[in-house]
C-alpha cells in the first residue's frame, strides 16, 4: 500500500496479512473496487465519499490499521486470469492529502500498463499444450456474473457470451440459493450447467446473505471456471502477495506434468511441503477445484487433443490419457464434459467446418 505519494512501500509480510484480511471479510464492503470495475473507470474520494473513511467497515477498519484517508482506485484488466478484472488502489494519509488530477491520471495510466503486461506476460509463457487457444475452448470475455436478491443482474458482463438457456438455468439456480441462504452467511459450491448441445458449463457459484459493496440484500455471484490452459499458465510470482496460494501454484505444474500416471494426494502435497489434508483443503478453498478433479481436467483436455486430432482410437486415448480402460474414459469423459466422447468430437469437428466455411480462423 502507498504511504507517500505514488510508492509502494509496505513490506511483503504487511502485504500478506492485507491480503487475508481484505479476501476473508472486507471484499464485501469495497465499494470502490465494485464501482472502477463494473464502470470501467477510475474513482477518487472526491466522488461523493465513495472512498470515505465514514461509510463502510472496509474504510473504518481495514485502512484505518494503516492509518489510510484518502484513495484513488482504477480498474485493471485481467491482471491475473483472463476474464476476471480487478483494481489497483492507491491511499494517503489525511495528512498527506487528496491525490491530484495529475496524479489520478498517472494512476489510470499505470493500471492500464498493468493490464496491456499481465496479457503480455500470458502470451509469452503459453505452454506447448496450449501453443494455440484450442478451437473447442469457449471465447468468453468476461467470466463474472452477479445477482441480486431481485434476480435481476448487478454486474452481467458474463452473460453476452453465453447461450439464452444458460442464462435462464442461472436465474433458476441463483433462486434456489437465495432461497437457501436463511441462517448461513455464505454459500458456495460449483454447479454444471448444460447448454443446447448438452455440453456443460461449470461455474463456481457463491451466494452472500449480505454484500454492502454492490448494494442492499443477498448477492450470487457466479465465475466461470478458468481452462485448463488458464490454470497451467498462473505462476507463484502472480499471486506473491499471498504465501499460501503462491505455495500451491507448484501443484499445479507437477499435476499437469504427472497427471497420466495418477498420482496420489500424498506425492502432490510433499512436492510443495504440505500435510495431505492441509494441501486439499487450501487448493479447493482458494482454487475452487479439487486436485482430483484437476487431474481429471488434465485428463480431459488431453483427450480432447487426441480426439480433435482424428488420429487416435477410444482405446488408444485412454491408455494414453491414464484411463484403466476404454469404458472408464468414456464415462469419466461424459460425466465431465456432458457428452460422449464420440458425440462430442462430432460436435467440435463441426463447429470448426461451421467457422471455416464463415472464414473464421480456427
Amino acid at each position: 500500500m502507498p504511504r507517500g505519494g505514488l510508492q509502494i512501500v509496505q513490506p511483503a509480510s504487511a502485504a500478506e496479512r492485507w491480503v487475508r484480511a481484505y479476501g476473508s471479510e472486507f471484499h464485501a464492503e469495497d465499494s470502490a473496487s465494485w464501482r472502477a470495475i463494473i464502470e470501467n473507470r477510475t474513482i477518487s474520494d472526491d466522488e461523493g465519499g465513495s472512498v470515505d473513511a465514514a461509510r463502510s467497515r472496509y474504510h473504518r477498519e481495514f485502512l484505518a490499521d494503516a492509518k489510510l484517508r484518502h484513495g484513488v482506485v482504477a480498474p485493471v484488466k485481467a491482471p491475473l486470469l483472463p476474464g476476471f478484472d480487478g483494481a489497483l488502489h492507491l491511499y494517503r494519509t489525511a495528512e498527506q492529502g487528496k491525490f491530484t488530477e495529475a496524479e489520478i491520471k498517472i494512476v489510470t495510466e499505470t493500471a492500464q500498463q498493468i493490464s496491456v503486461s499481465a496479457k503480455e506476460s500470458r502470451a509469452q509463457r503459453v505452454h506447448g499444450d496450449c501453443a494455440e487457444q484450442p478451437a473447442w475452448v469457449p471465447r468468453v470475455t468476461s467470466r463474472l456474473i452477479i445477482y441480486n436478491a431481485a434476480l435481476q443482474p448487478v454486474f452481467a458482463d458474463g452473460l453476452k457470451d453465453l447461450e439464452e438457456r444458460i442464462a435462464e438455468q442461472l436465474v433458476d439456480d441463483a433462486r434456489r440459493r437465495l432461497q437457501h441462504l436463511d441462517g448461513h452467511p455464505v454459500y458456495s459450491d460449483r454447479v454444471a450447467l448444460a447448454d443446447s448441445s448438452g455440453q456443460l458449463w461449470v461455474f463456481r457459484a457463491v451466494a452472500y446473505r449480505s454484500y454492502p459493496a454492490l448494494g442492499d440484500g443477498a448477492m450470487v455471484f457466479y465465475c466461470l471456471m478458468p481452462t485448463f490452459c488458464e490454470w497451467i499458465s498462473l505462476r507463484a510470482s502472480d499471486v506473491s502477495a499471498d504465501s499460501e496460494l503462491s505455495r500451491l501454484v507448484p501443484a499445479i505444474q507437477y499435476m499437469h506434468e504427472h497427471f497420466r500416471r495418477g498420482p496420489t494426494l500424498g506425492e502432490i502435497s510433499r512436492h510443495v511441503h504440505l500435510s495431505p489434508f492441509h494441501f486439499h483443503r487450501r487448493f479447493t478453498e482458494l482454487l475452487g477445484i479439487t486436485p482430483k478433479h484437476f487431474l481429471l481436467e488434465c485428463q480431459i483436455f488431453q483427450a480432447k487433443r487426441l480426439l480433435y486430432g482424428r488420429q487416435a482410437e477410444l482405446a488408444e486415448i485412454a491408455k494414453t490419457c491414464g484411463f484403466a480402460h476404454q469404458s472408464h474414459f468414456t464415462s469419466r469423459f461424459k460425466q465431465f464434459v456432458g457428452l460422449t466422447p464420440t458425440r462430442w468430437r462430432k460436435l467440435a469437428l463441426r463447429g470448426e467446418e461451421s467457422a471455416r466455411g464463415h472464414g473464421i480462423s480456427v
